[in-house]
C-alpha cells in the first residue's frame, strides 16, 4: 500500500515521503496513530495545502524535545537494589524503574522512550542510558545501581 507520511517514521522516512509498506502495518499501525494517509490524489492534495503547518509544529515539538533533552544531558540516578553476598542484584532494574526515578528528579518521561539494548541492568555500578525523547532527540543519562544487603 502507499502511504504518505504524516511525521517522521524511524527506518521508514520523514515528512511528506511517499512509501509503499505492508497493507496490515499502514491499516493497524500508521494510519490509526495519525503517523500516514493513503496516497491518492485527494490526500496528496491535502498535505501540500498543510505542508508548511506540518513542518513548523514538528520542528515546535522537537525544539521541546531538545529543551528537555538539554536538561536531562548528565543527570545521575542512583537506584537501590537488595544484592547477595557476592554483590548480584536480585531481580533487576528495568525502563520502569528508571521512568519512576527519572519523575522523581521531576522530568515526564514515558518507559517507552528508555533504550536498553542489552534488556534490563542486572549488575551493580554506573551503567549509560539512552532515553529517545524524539525521534532526532536521543540524551543519555547515568543510571548508578547500589547495592544494599
Amino acid at each position: 500500500m502507499q502511504i504518505i507520511l504524516m511525521e517522521k517514521v524511524v527506518n521508514l522516512g520523514g515528512l511528506g515521503d511517499v512509501v509503499k509498506v505492508k497493507d496490515g502495518y499502514a491499516r493497524n499501525f500508521l494510519i490509526p496513530q495519525g503517523k500516514a494517509k493513503r496516497a491518492t490524489e485527494a490526500n496528496r492534495k491535502v498535505f501540500e495545502e498543510k505542508r508548511a503547518e506540518l513542518e513548523r509544529i514538528h520542528a515546535e515539538v522537537v525544539a521541546a524535545a531538545q529543551a528537555q533533552a538539554d536538561k536531562l544531558e548528565g543527570l545521575m540516578l542512583q537506584i537501590t537494589r537488595k544484592t547477595g553476598i557476592d554483590g548480584h542484584l536480585f531481580g533487576s532494574v528495568s525502563a520502569h524503574d528508571i521512568a519512576e526515578a527519572i519523575a522523581a528528579q521531576g522530568f515526564q518521561i514515558e518507559k517507552s522512550a528508555i533504550r536498553l539494548p542489552d534488556g534490563p541492568l542486572k549488575a551493580v555500578g554506573d551503567t549509560p542510558v539512552q532515553i529517545a525523547l524524539h525521534t532526532d532527540v536521543v540524551v543519555t543519562v547515568t543510571v548508578s545501581v547500589l547495592g544494599e544487603q
